[in-house]
């Protein structure tokens, strides 16, 4: 009927209304397979139609080593396949063929033939989190923060992330006590790890947020969000060396701090929950840490943490 409505000089809402579609879906219909004479055919339309109707469509990672091989070192440094997909795009916008989408790796790791990616990158992607248990345990009585700022009276500007220099910190805990701190600047999510030997008591946290802080320049250090855990029980200490207001989340509302929260998900992809973190030595936090802050963020419009505090150092 499209055929023979434009060869019979009908209008695209005269055919449509003929065969019951929009004239727009006629329009799109005969610009997709018109050929090159110009001429619209039936039997063309039909036969290109058929051919993209046609499953299994092929895995474009069977083939290609060099895309899988790239794919594999990014993931090896714990790169999600939405950020790799993201930054393939970013890198190659002229070269399809160094283009996949997210969804693509994916059925290529779990739901298709592997093709030519490694057989243990499906590896990379796994947390290992085990279902969460809601903590039901008043803690607030006999806390050590009823004389603590908190959260509710952080300044507007830390909110919007326009002024930078607010800090968000917490634990990651591992087998029989061990932890590594961790503190992430919300503007630009720029990490630093806390090496604690021993213990995570609040002394060693204190000795450890005031040695490692205390290197930043005072316009990079207007404050601490943290948690109510005990850990932070001599924050008083840590308020005065720094120079630099605490403040504590509510009760039970780690979302409260969701930079912080989602970064240590990520560090989870070198540290494993259950797994004894006491074997990193201070090189090895500074190593992760140098990885994670050279990570590209879509959230900075895909910079790195490292360009973006580097950028405000040097305004300074």
């Amino acid at each position: 009927m499209i055929q023979m409505g434009r060869r019979c000089g009908l209008s695209y809402a005269e055919i449509g209304k003929a065969i019951g579609r929009d004239k727009s879906v006629v329009w799109r219909e005969v610009n997709r397979n018109t050929s090159a004479d110009g001429v619209y055919y039936a039997s063309v339309a039909h036969t290109k139609a058929h051919q993209a109707r046609r499953r299994p469509k092929p895995l474009k990672l069977v083939e290609d080593e060099a895309l899988c091989r790239l794919i594999g070192v990014w993931m090896d440094d714990g790169w999600s396949p939405r950020l790799i997909s993201e930054m393939l795009a970013f890198y190659f916008p002229d070269d399809q063929n160094m283009q996949v989408s997210h969804e693509t790796i994916y059925q290529a790791l779990y739901v298709q033939t592997r093709g030519s990616l490694r057989a243990d990158l499906a590896e990379k992607l796994s947390l290992k989190r085990k279902e969460r248990v809601p903590h039901t345990a008043d803690r607030t009585k006999n806390s050590p923060y009823k004389e603590a700022f908190k959260i509710s009276e952080r300044p507007a500007e830390v909110q919007d992330r326009a002024v930078p220099g607010h800090w968000e910190g917490d634990l990651i805990i591992g087998c029989d006590g061990t932890a590594i701190g961790t503190l992430v600047e919300r503007s630009t999510r720029f990490t630093i790890l806390l090496h604690l030997a021993g213990d995570h008591s609040a002394e060693t946290v204190a000795a450890a947020m005031i040695r490692e802080m205390g290197n930043l320049p005072e316009h990079l250090r207007r404050s601490i969000t943290w948690d109510r855990g005990t850990e932070l029980a001599q924050y008083a200490k840590i308020q005065t060396a720094l120079e630099t207001p605490l403040y504590f989340c509510d009760p039970h509302s780690p979302w409260q701090r969701g930079t912080n929260e989602n970064t240590n998900r990520l560090l989870r992809f070198w540290f494993e929950k259950g797994s004894d973190l006491s074997v990193h030595t201070p090189e090895d936090l500074r190593r992760v840490a140098a990885k994670l802050n050279r990570r590209p963020r879509p959230t900075l419009n895909l910079e790195t943490p490292a360009n973006r505090l580097n950028q405000l150092l040097q305004a300074a």
